[in-house]
């Protein structure tokens, strides 16, 4: 077994201001496997400024500049999290919510597009060699 110590005693994390946290169990119970990227980056994006009841409000322009998505990649990242009972959204506001007992298996995935993408510039340079 490892045995823990602390490394650098004068840096040992404090919440000061702010409140955010992601129970241990996202992990250990697959919530972080259920997650694509953009849901996933949202999903702590909101985590980090939220308040105590998980409550934050920042709008979609300031998230997506923020994160660096687009606004489809935006939509689908929100869509995916309250599919997956992550959070829940009203009109401006978000609500990190507890997890839930387990993940939440939404649908059968799409295809990943930039799989897709390869999968078309492979075939039309294969057609090319031919």
């Amino acid at each position: 077994m490892i045995k823990k110590r602390i490394i650098k005693p004068g840096r040992i994390r404090r919440i000061e201001g702010g409140f955010s946290f992601i129970p241990h169990r996202f992990i250990t119970c697959g919530f972080l496997q259920s997650l694509n990227q953009q849901e996933l980056v949202l999903y702590f994006f909101l985590v980090l400024v939220a308040d105590r009841y998980g409550l934050s409000f920042y709008s979609y322009d300031s998230i997506c500049n923020l994160l660096g998505l687009d606004l489809s990649e935006y939509l689908e990242a929100r869509k995916g999290l309250i599919e997956k009972e992550l959070i829940c959204f009203e009109t401006n506001i978000f609500q990190v919510l507890s997890l839930p007992r387990q993940p939440v298996r939404v649908g059968s995935k799409q295809e990943d597009p930039a799989t897709v993408r390869h999968l078309i510039v492979q075939s039309l340079k294969e057609a090319g060699d031919a």
